[in-house]
């Protein structure tokens, strides 16, 4: 298997002088979830993040990175925030606000800069997967590098159970 191509989001960590690894997986288009793309890629669920675009009750939009064995609870998201309620942002606004489309959204060099918010189970491993901009492929990276290159503040987010 040849070396994957760089995305923004390996040139961003690149530039930052951030050490990662690049992971590519075969797609399948009918399950894009975080524990299918944790499977394929050898890493348990709950150390490969999914980042989930939200819009707050003010027309605000947040990242939000949770653990892909975990659901996020929107109620801690807009408490962390600051903001009254918060949403899933709809799909049609992903990809124009981010650049990416969904299963392959990341907070690394996303088209506009909003705040993100990764739970505070990051910090618990010594290395955790997320999107590296595209569908199949996955960076795998230091959390507390992670936290630093996407400007991610730690909150508790999740309401557990599986996704």
């Amino acid at each position: 298997m040849k070396a994957p191509n760089k995305t923004n989001a390996a040139r961003l960590l690149d530039g930052l002088g951030i050490g990662y690894e690049l992971r590519a997986y075969e797609v399948d288009p009918e399950d894009l979830t975080a524990t299918n793309v944790a499977r394929k890629i050898g890493m348990p669920a709950e150390q490969v993040f999914k980042t989930l675009l939200t819009e707050a009750s003010t027309g605000e939009y947040f990242f939000a990175v949770v653990p892909g064995d975990q659901e996020l609870d929107l109620k801690k998201l807009a408490g962390a925030a600051g903001v009254k309620k918060m949403e899933l942002a709809a799909l049609k606004v992903v990809e124009p606000l981010t650049g990416y489309i969904r299963g392959g959204v990341t907070v690394l060099a996303a088209k506009k800069a909003f705040a993100a918010y990764a739970d505070e189970t990051i910090e618990l491993y010594d290395r955790i997967s997320v999107s590296a901009g595209q569908r199949g492929l996955q960076v795998i990276l230091a959390p507390a590098d992670y936290l630093r290159a996407a400007e991610a503040k730690v909150a508790d987010l999740t309401r557990g159970g599986s996704a």
